[in-house]
């Protein structure tokens, strides 16, 4: 769902075309809203609110809440993440704050300090049948 380039692993996901670009250097204080993708490479102080994807670079330093439907983040965010369909914490990045949201996928060597209420978008179910009589072999559900 997420292919990813050598060189830069912090793109749009599949289908999305063009999208704003926060360069590194860049500051800015407020409140961000828009519709699409945002790639964040710089310093902002605030809030980001979005019907897209916020993708925040390695070089970026977000001090504000972050609600969108999927946010990719490999730079420091201090403030809460809330996400209707997606957060994909990235190494070397930080966060420090609560996560909410249906998928949460964390690589090795991302630092996390705070709370996380990833729902997950499945329904559960109860294990049927887990152990089989001795002598007979079990079958896995779905399997054929």
């Amino acid at each position: 769902m997420w292919p990813r380039r050598e060189k830069d692993k912090w793109h749009a996901p599949e289908g999305e075309r063009a999208f704003t670009f926060v360069g590194k250097g860049a500051r800015f204080k407020g409140s961000l809203s828009f519709e699409g993708t945002v790639r964040i490479d710089g310093r902002l102080e605030g809030e980001i609110h979005t019907k897209g994807t916020v993708i925040i670079g390695e070089p970026a330093i977000i001090e504000g809440d972050v609600n969108a439907d999927t946010v990719i983040s490999g730079g420091r965010v201090t403030g809460n993440i809330v996400a209707s369909k997606k957060v994909e914490l990235m190494a070397p990045g930080s966060l420090i704050g609560t996560v909410k949201t249906p998928l949460l996928s964390m690589e090795e060597g991302v630092t996390f300090s705070g709370n996380c209420e990833a729902e997950g978008q499945a329904e559960p179910r109860a294990l049927e049948d887990v152990r089989a009589p001795a002598g007979e072999s079990t079958r896995v559900r779905g399997a054929s």
